[in-house]
C-alpha cells in the first residue's frame, strides 16, 4: 500500500484512499495537459481518463505513453465522454514562447481553441479547470457561452503564482503565507498586508516585477513550464473531489465581488466538490486594492473582447 504525502513551504498535498475515484478530461494533452493526466492517475486521485487534443498523432503518443506506464486505467479518446467527467481540464490553444511578451498576447491565437472548448463542453455536467491562456479571458469567455454555472467554472494560475511569489519571499528571509490575487499575468496582485511583518512599496514593486517574469527563464530554456502547473492541477483536481473546501487562489467569474463584475478575476475561494463554494472578500490595503482595481479594469477589457 502507498501513501504519498508532498510537502513543501506553501502546500501539502495527501492522497488518501478515501477519495472517491473519478473521471478527468484533459482537453488538450501538451506538456501540460499530458503531464497532469499522468500524474492524476499515477497519485491515484483519478481513475479514468478521456483525453482530446487537434492534433492526432501528439493524441495517439499520449494515449501510448500512458499506457506504457503499466497504469491500469482506461483512456478513452471519444469527446462525447467529456460531459459525464467529474473534473474537465481545458489546457488547448498555444503557449507562451520567449516571442510572446504577456500571456494577454495570446488571445486572439487561442481564440479558436476556445471555441472548439465551447461545443465540446455541451451539457458537461462537472467542474471545469481553465489553463488555456490568457487564462482570466478564456474562463470567463467559456463560462459565458457554455452556459456552465460561474461555480463550476474554476481559472487555474493563482495557486502557480502565489508559489512563486512563496520563493520570492523566502528568498529574502520574509515569512508568511504567500497569496497572488488579480490577473494570472502582468496584473497579479501579491498580498503583502497578510504577511507577519509589513513590507514597503519599494520592495513590493520589486517582488512583483519579479513574479510578472517569473516564467520566462523557465519558457527560454525548455520551452515551457511543466512541473509546477502541473502539480498545482493535480492537487487542485484532489480537492474537488475530495470535496476538501481548502482556501486557494483561483480565478472566478464575478458579479460584484471586490467591485467588479464583468470578468473573471483571480481571487481568494474556498473550493470543493461542487467547484467554488464561496469567494472571501479580503480587506485589502491601499496599495493592493489599487492592484486589483487595476487588474479589474484590464482583464475586463480582455473578457470583453474575447467574447464580443
Amino acid at each position: 500500500m502507498n501513501d504519498l504525502s508532498l510537502k513543501n513551504h506553501l502546500i501539502i498535498i495527501t492522497y488518501p484512499y478515501c477519495i472517491r475515484m473519478a473521471r478527468l478530461a484533459v482537453v488538450g494533452v501538451g506538456r501540460v495537459g499530458g503531464e497532469v493526466a499522468c500524474l492524476a492517475t499515477s497519485l491515484g486521485i483519478v481513475d479514468e481518463l478521456v483525453l482530446y487534443d487537434c492534433v492526432p498523432d501528439l493524441l495517439k503518443a499520449q494515449v501510448l505513453d500512458l499506457k506504457h506506464t503499466g497504469l491500469q486505467i482506461p483512456i478513452s479518446t471519444d469527446t462525447s465522454m467529456i460531459r459525464d467527467a467529474d473534473v474537465c481540464i481545458f489546457s488547448a490553444g498555444l503557449p507562451r514562447n520567449p516571442s510572446i511578451k504577456t500571456r494577454a498576447d495570446l488571445l486572439e491565437a487561442n481564440l479558436s481553441a476556445a471555441s472548439e472548448g465551447v461545443t465540446l463542453l455541451k451539457n458537461f455536467s462537472g467542474i471545469l479547470i481553465t489553463v488555456t491562456n490568457p487564462m482570466d479571458a478564456n474562463n470567463f469567455l467559456l463560462c459565458k457561452r457554455s452556459g456552465i454555472e460561474r461555480e463550476r467554472c474554476i481559472g487555474f494560475g493563482g495557486q502557480l503564482d502565489s508559489a512563486r511569489f512563496g520563493l520570492a519571499l523566502r528568498n529574502r528571509n520574509i515569512t508568511g503565507f504567500p497569496f497572488v490575487l488579480g490577473e494570472h499575468g502582468e496584473h497579479q496582485v501579491p498580498i503583502f498586508s497578510s504577511l507577519a511583518s509589513p513590507v514597503k512599496n519599494v520592495l513590493r514593486e520589486e517582488i512583483l516585477a519579479e513574479l510578472r517574469c517569473a516564467s520566462m527563464e523557465i519558457i527560454k530554456g525548455k520551452g515551457g513550464t511543466v512541473f509546477g502547473p502541473a502539480l498545482h492541477l493535480a492537487n487542485l483536481t484532489r480537492i474537488i473531489l475530495k470535496d476538501a473546501r481548502e482556501l486557494i487562489a483561483c480565478s472566478a467569474v464575478l458579479e460584484g465581488e471586490y467591485g467588479l463584475s464583468d470578468c473573471s478575476l483571480g481571487v481568494p475561494a474556498r473550493i470543493g466538490r461542487n467547484g467554488i463554494q464561496k469567494i472571501e472578500e479580503w480587506n485589502l490595503d491601499r496599495w493592493e486594492r489599487a492592484k486589483m482595481n487595476e487588474a479589474g479594469r484590464f482583464v475586463k477589457d480582455l473578457c470583453k473582447r474575447a467574447v464580443s
